[in-house]
């Protein structure tokens, strides 16, 4: 796995639950302003209420944190080898390029783990991120979240395969 200077990239400690569970609920609630209602955002980021479900939750995957200044500026995890299932950055590095770096790695973890095709579910804040990086828009999904519904788009991305390990 490879980081920039400017965006160190690590796998997520047990330690780091606190400080991403505040980063997780002050992304939501500031970049999904325009998207989202006050009742969705509070729904969304009640996901992550539980300190200990969320730990077991992010280190259940594969996920990798970025710190910078030693401050989190953003996590992402990937599921099952194929599926980027958290992509968060903190509002003060929204732009600079955290959510790139995240993203970049966990379709190089698929792509060398054999994955040919990677899927999100992209929040509606999201979808031009992920179309910009050439994933493509295959299904809208509704959910309910604490009595509140809310809708992602899953979104798919062909990847390619390393020649490492091919005959």
């Amino acid at each position: 796995m490879t980081s920039t200077p400017t965006h160190p990239l690590r796998p997520f400690m047990p330690a780091d639950t606190m400080a991403l569970r505040e980063l997780f609920a002050s992304s939501i609630e500031e970049l999904t302003i325009e998207d989202y209602d006050a009742d969705q955002r509070a729904a969304w980021a009640s996901r992550a209420l539980d300190a200990q479900t969320f730990a077991k939750h992010l280190g259940g995957m594969v996920t990798l944190v970025v710190q910078v200044g030693g401050e989190y500026a953003g996590f992402g995890s990937l599921q099952d080898n194929k599926h980027i299932e958290m992509l968060y950055v903190h509002p003060f590095h929204a732009g600079q390029g955290v959510g790139a770096a995240i993203c970049d790695a966990l379709e190089r973890i698929a792509a060398a783990r054999g994955t040919a095709e990677i899927t999100t579910d992209a929040s509606d804040t999201a979808q031009p991120f992920f179309a910009g990086r050439g994933y493509v828009a295959t299904l809208r999904n509704s959910l309910a979240v604490a009595d509140v519904w809310l809708s992602n788009t899953t979104m798919t991305k062909k990847l390619q395969q390393s020649s490492k390990g091919t005959v």
